[in-house]
């Protein structure tokens, strides 16, 4: 069985949010711009605090920003 890797739609939220700017979206969570920069690009794991802060800025659930790529490679 393949490792899964987390994947996630933020920048497509945000672009969907009147184009909500990372800097915006880290300040409504708590969080660094950087630190927004490196979920969008999967570089990093958000804890599941800061997932459920996103799901909330948005008004979704955390499964609709986040979800497990069961297709990763190992």
């Amino acid at each position: 069985m393949g490792r899964s890797a987390l994947d996630n739609r933020v920048r497509a939220l945000r672009r969907g949010a009147d184009d909500m700017t990372q800097q915006a979206l880290a300040d409504a969570v708590g969080v660094s711009r950087q630190t927004v920069i490196a979920i969008e690009r999967n570089k990093y794991s958000s804890s599941l605090e800061v997932a459920l802060r996103i799901a909330r800025v948005f008004d979704v659930t955390v499964d609709t920003v986040f979800w497990l790529d069961d297709a990763a490679g190992p």
